[in-house]
């Protein structure tokens, strides 16, 4: 019997033909996708809120979250002392490092030699039992493009049957040139990528750590990460789009954790337009509840002054923000006009309270939200180096295109904040592009929002840029999920009752496996799955645990920055089961190098298999036979005529 195709299923099936120009070429991608389908699944680490802590990042990178130690225990426990595999270990997190400190050994000619090529077939023992879980084509595609002859022999040398005269020649050739040791340290790139699969940073890429910049710099090395989006990337996103709240806002936070080299250094980001307005009209302001947290070279008095001056203006924008978008409810939050200047006061949620700062020299009670002259100029030169900084946008470009408001990976659903809901579990709506959404449509449609908002750009995202600063404190923003952000508060009122933030109690109900469950199935995993959030830090010390009782959530905020407590988690999805490794401070680049200091992290298991999963298993394997589906009917096209098979 003829087998008929639609004209849409033809047009399908011959863009498909361009890549399998045959029937014997879609045959034999089949049978590799099919084979691929009984793969483990690929280990996937998520971790969260790394909040500027490069150093940390890169290690947990570098490190596997832990796993690359016990795998090169087990590889040569019996060939190599303790010595030799901490070595070994130090080639493969920091390669350059290691290098260089073995540099003066390297200079005698018998030495690097030896070195070289012992090293490198020690790193390929650990890239062949990492390369047993992947497709090779994966595998090949991971080779570095100056290194590709090198590294397939290396990796086939147990079972290619020649000499080992072969490949040390190789490497005698690249030593004549300079390029040996490049070899290695191309070798310890490889094996952190096939270490880790995917990785996930489930939002907070930046503040309060030092330098946002290196760690997305760092990522964007990386051969696979996806994001789900936090409140305080958010903050950066809008601010790069130019929404002035939240420019002032990064500069406030910037200024009291004294994270300047990545706004001045990392993004070229000019603060003079703001140490002018603080030196003008804060000259004599003692500014004394705006100190820095941390201490550093510039003059404690001044930076304390700007600090100031970003917060008034972030409150005057604000203001001018919510005003903006009634339907946002959050007309509570504009507190400027509550004020009073000759009493000292603020009127906060029915109540009147004295403030302990009440001088506000460019607050005019009349129209309390309005910039002044001076700060009007402030806030258009600072503009003018957000949006003009290609840095800037390309770093939070690159987190849109690889990010998403929640992502789902393997049975679990992972995202930054929290679910809006009630006390009662009910998802709470909110208006987004004119139409009221809760729940999943809740996330999709800020999604929607923050991808027009990079299609637009600076120019014309207004609307959208305003939308981020919903998402960095709105009480419904999935991000955020707390009644209000105590900012004012905080600074300008000594009753620490109004400091209080309170949670959305999604928070509490996480600890419900019936709630879990439903929320999980809303959102297509199964109600079998995991739900994974961050934003709120677990708080270890006072007997906090990361998985929630009901186990069917887990908490990953584990104040991986030094600002939180230097701890931190990462989530692994491993074939055989779903555990978290609980991190600790790291000590330096220099103290591994020298002295094996790491991060051997406690793992605790989450959920284990009686049988690894495999690809067929996860959404991945749902992909691969959609593909395995149209090959089939290509391959009958083929034989039908329907499409004719290249000659080429």
């Amino acid at each position: 019997m003829a087998v008929s195709f639609g004209i849409d299923e033809l047009t399908s099936l011959r863009s498909l033909a361009h890549r399998y120009p045959s029937a014997g070429a879609a045959i034999a991608e089949t049978a590799v996708l099919r084979a691929t389908l009984s793969l483990p699944k690929e280990t996937v680490h998520v971790v969260s809120d790394v909040h500027g802590e490069y150093k940390k990042l890169r290690h947990i990178i570098n490190n596997a979250s832990g796993s690359l130690r016990p795998l090169v225990s087990e590889l040569f426990c019996e060939r190599l002392t303790a010595d030799e595999q901490r070595e070994l270990l130090a080639v493969l997190y920091y390669p350059r490092e290691a290098i260089e400190n073995l540099r003066p050994r390297l200079a005698v000619t018998t030495f690097r030699r030896d070195w070289v090529r012992r090293t490198l077939r020690l790193q390929f023992e650990v890239v062949r039992a990492l390369a047993r879980n992947y497709r090779r084509s994966h595998v090949l595609k991971l080779f570095p493009a100056e290194a590709k002859e090198i590294c397939a022999e290396l990796l086939s040398e147990p079972s290619a049957g020649r000499e080992p005269e072969y490949i040390d020649e190789m490497i005698a050739a690249l030593a004549e040139h300079e390029r040996d040791l490049t070899a290695v340290r191309l070798t310890s790139r490889l094996v952190r990528n096939l270490s880790i699969s995917e990785l996930i940073v489930a939002g907070d890429l930046g503040d309060r750590g030092p330098r946002l910049d290196k760690v997305i710099d760092y990522l964007m090395r990386q051969p696979r990460v996806s994001f789900t989006w936090g409140n305080h990337d958010a903050l950066w996103m809008g601010a790069c789009l130019g929404q002035l709240a939240l420019i002032a806002t990064v500069l406030r936070i910037s200024l009291r954790h004294r994270r300047l080299f990545q706004l001045e250094e990392g993004y070229g980001i000019t603060l003079q337009p703001l140490e002018m307005l603080a030196r003008k009209i804060y000259a004599d302001d003692p500014a004394t509840f705006f100190r820095a947290k941390r201490e550093g070279q510039r003059d404690d008095l001044l930076i304390a002054r700007m600090q100031k001056a970003a917060a008034v203006m972030q409150f005057k924008l604000e203001g001018q923000t919510i005003a903006r978008h009634p339907e946002w409810m959050m007309e509570h939050r504009r507190l400027l006009h509550r004020i009073d200047l000759k009493d000292g006061t603020v009127e906060i949620d029915g109540r009147t309270h004295a403030m302990r700062d009440s001088q506000l020299p460019t607050i005019d009670a009349s129209d309390p939200y309005a910039l002044t002259t001076e700060e009007q100029e402030c806030m258009a030169r600072l503009s003018e180096s957000f949006v003009s900084s290609d840095r800037l946008w390309q770093h939070m470009s690159y987190i849109t295109r690889h990010g998403a408001m929640w992502l789902r990976r393997d049975h679990a659903l992972v995202f930054h904040g929290c679910v809006p809901v009630d006390e009662e579990g009910e998802p709470l709506s909110l208006e987004v592009d004119g139409r009221l959404v809760a729940g999943r449509e809740l996330f999709d449609a800020f999604d929607s929002v923050v991808r027009r908002a990079f299609r637009k750009g600076a120019a014309r995202a207004h609307m959208e840029a305003d939308a981020l600063w919903y998402l960095w404190t709105g009480p419904r923003s999935p991000l955020f999920g707390k009644d209000r952000m105590s900012t004012f508060e905080q600074y300008f009122i000594e009753d620490r009752q109004t400091h209080k933030e309170h949670k959305n109690p999604y928070f509490q109900l996480t600890h419900d496996a019936r709630f879990c469950r439903r929320l999980a199935g809303e959102f297509g995993i199964g109600t079998d799955g995991l739900i994974v959030n961050g934003h709120v830090p677990v708080k270890i010390e006072k007997g906090e645990e990361p998985v929630r009782s009901g186990g069917g959530a887990v908490t990953i905020d584990g104040a991986f920055s030094e600002s939180y407590g230097d701890r931190g988690y990462t989530l692994i999805l491993a074939p055989e089961r779903v555990s978290i490794a609980e991190l600790h401070h790291f000590k330096s680049i220099g103290d591994a190098i020298t002295s094996g200091a790491d991060i051997v992290p406690k793992v605790t298991n989450i959920r284990e298999y009686e049988r690894p999963r495999r690809i067929s298993d996860t959404e991945q394997g749902e992909i691969i036979l959609q593909r395995i589906s149209m090959l089939e009917r290509l391959v009958l096209a083929y034989e039908e005529g329907a499409i004719l098979e290249s000659t080429a």
